[in-house]
């Protein structure tokens, strides 16, 4: 979810509502988001017996019963709930208000006197509060609650769960820290939940908590069933110690972004340095092209340093997810655009592979690759195909709270001026020294690279407006009012100071075209392989694109020109990249590549991102 620093940071969020996406690419998919997948979810949280859990816990169903489903699944109702709320901030409906309220009501009517609410604990293990911190995920589904109360209140002003927040989070504050109990979650998510509601109430009780949370890390708290090891609950080494990220990949992502929440609001520069170091050891040595996380499935987990094996690739979507939340964190602590890089290499790669063109179903694991003749052995497993819903369902409302919330990430402002580090057709609102500033953007990026900035309002005084240049951009050109601006080096934000007037347009116009990639050595599982990007989309070959008898896992890529064509009538309109290739044979073809998040919408079958070139 979006963050409000109360401390300062070198890049301060918007208010909400500020900036709009007005159409294009992700205006496309915030729409059916709204129409289809969001809707959806809630006959999904009905059929799978969710929201039961709430009516019983409340009383409205018979408690005996019991209850259905994985222990954290009222985390599921919880992340749509928080969609639902940032859906109503960008455009008020009767049906979205009718869903948060009753289901609002539903949630406060199943918490318990003293403030605990937790409907597997309730139903499943009564009398068994905070007994299973591994397993349990209680202060993991508290972290949701709190979560979507904050978005709830700051989108829509509605205090319902934020009152059902503040008494669960006075109870884990009673509960839990030095001197009370010493425990912490076997699933962080509570860390940067305690923090975002200290930033709405000012509760100084709940930082210390996530503090405390934080630093309890690494010292055996927690005991692995099974066999895994306190790795992957990330309680293997106190987090100022971690410099390489290991174990479960959403945990992992989730405490350090609680852990970056916590070092900006206590103005801890070293825990920040340290995580700043954690950061850039996980992009330059764990991370896929796609900016998927996660290479093993065992443990759902990172992988050692350049261990990125494309067909075993994990990439959980909701690892993706909070790899976004924790590069926005950074970015608006540092205001160094390599994170705002990121989250658009993530964004357009790995969160949105992880749902279907109509919204309608999702993938768990974003795979890299697909062999010839691969055996579907779990639901999981891409071979298997997108599902419209999972057992254990993180990842579709993540998606979906992601999307609603997407605008939040476009633009920042500080005391100079305003910075844009997504680019889509959006107009963006401020205020700079007490006076309004306006931005009108527009452009048909990702597919074309020009994008115009028109200046709606100003400030007397003059500022700055700071444009991203994306590290892969080299040969970017920027125009002010038709005269040539210098850009210096890609991968920072361009800074344009002057005294602006209403109607003053900003051209950017970025080189969007295909390119090969070549994998570091060190990736030995890519070793000889290339891929192929175009502006921030990775492509993919699937099977179904190429020449009749042409099989991916025979061919290698050959030297020529990469040709693009544009498809308006294929996978709801892409650039097609054919790039000439030969097979075993010695027999020369040409293969066809799409933007990877579309793959699977067809039909599933072999597909890869990286191609032999040997």
């Amino acid at each position: 979810m979006p963050v409000a620093p109360v401390a300062a940071t070198a890049l301060r969020p918007l208010a909400i509502g500020a900036a709009k996406i007005t159409g294009g690419f992700w205006r496309e998919r915030q729409e059916v988001n709204r129409t289809a997948t969001i809707p959806a979810a809630g006959d999904r949280l009905e059929a799978a017996g969710t929201l039961r859990n709430l009516r019983r816990a409340a009383g409205r169903e018979p408690v005996a019963e019991g209850f259905t489903g994985r222990p954290f699944a009222d985390s599921d109702v919880y992340k749509w709930l928080e969609a639902v709320a940032w859906e109503q901030a960008r455009e008020p409906d009767e049906t979205f208000g009718c869903w948060q309220a009753t289901t609002s009501s539903l949630v406060t009517a199943a918490q318990e006197p003293d403030g605990y609410l937790n409907t597997h604990v309730r139903l499943a293990v009564p009398g068994g509060r905070f007994n299973d911190l591994e397993k349990g995920h209680e202060l993991y589904c508290a972290g949701h609650l709190l979560q979507a109360a904050v978005a709830q209140f700051r989108a829509t002003g509605d205090r319902t769960l934020l009152t059902v927040a503040i008494r669960f989070a006075d109870l884990l504050t009673d509960h839990f820290g030095p001197g009370r109990t010493e425990g912490i979650d076997g699933h962080p998510l509570i860390e940067m939940a305690l923090v975002e509601l200290y930033r709405v109430t000012g509760t100084r009780s709940y930082l210390e908590l996530a503090r405390y949370f934080v630093e309890a890390r690494g010292y055996g708290l927690l005991v692995p069933p099974g066999h895994h090891g306190p790795a992957y609950f990330q309680d293997h080494l106190p987090v100022r110690a971690v410099r390489t990220l290991a174990g479960h990949a959403v945990r992992a992502l989730y405490l350090a972004s609680g852990a970056t929440d916590v070092a900006i609001e206590t103005g801890d520069t070293e825990l920040l340095d340290a995580l700043r170091a954690t950061w850039r050891t996980m992009t330059e040595s764990q991370t896929y092209l796609t900016g998927g996380v996660g290479s093993r499935w065992y443990g759902e987990a990172f992988g050692d340093p350049f261990e990125l094996p494309p067909d075993a690739a994990y990439c959980e979507t909701c690892a993706a997810i909070a790899s976004v939340q924790w590069s926005w964190r950074l970015l608006l602590a540092t205001g160094e655009s390599q994170y705002a890089d990121q989250i658009e290499r993530t964004l357009y790669n790995a969160v949105i592979s992880g749902v279907s063109l109509t919204g309608g179903e999702f993938f768990y694991v974003n795979t890299l690759r697909v062999r010839n003749d691969a055996y579907a052995d779990d639901q999981r497993s891409a071979v298997a195909g997108r599902q419209p819903w999972y057992g254990t369902a993180c990842c579709p409302p993540n998606v979906m709270r992601t999307l609603a919330s997407l605008d939040q990430l476009l633009a920042t402002s500080d005391e100079s001026g305003l910075q844009l580090h997504l680019y889509a057709p959006a107009t963006v609102r401020a205020e700079l020294q007490g006076e309004p500033v306006g931005l009108e953007v527009t452009t048909r990026y990702p597919w074309q690279g020009n994008v115009t900035v028109t200046i709606t309002e100003s400030p007397r005084e003059p500022w700055t407006l700071r444009l991203r240049l994306p590290a892969w951009a080299a040969g970017c050109s920027i125009t002010v009012n038709g005269a040539d601006e210098p850009t210096g080096p890609v991968g920072r934000a361009v800074p344009l100071h002057r005294s602006w007037q209403r109607g003053d347009q900003v051209v950017l116009d970025l080189p969007v075209r295909a390119r090969r990639t070549v994998p570091d050595d060190r990736v030995d599982s890519v070793r000889g392989c290339v891929a192929i990007e175009r502006g921030p989309l990775v492509y993919c070959f699937e099977q179904l694109d190429q020449p009749t008898g042409v099989v991916l896992d025979e061919t290698a890529v050959v030297p020529g020109d990469l040709v693009e064509t544009d498809r308006p009538d294929v996978l709801g309109g892409v650039t097609t990249v054919s790039v000439p290739a030969r097979l075993r044979d010695g027999a020369e073809t040409t293969l066809t590549a799409i933007p990877y998040y579309a793959w699977a919408n067809r039909s599933v079958g072999p597909m890869t991102v990286w191609i032999d070139a040997r």
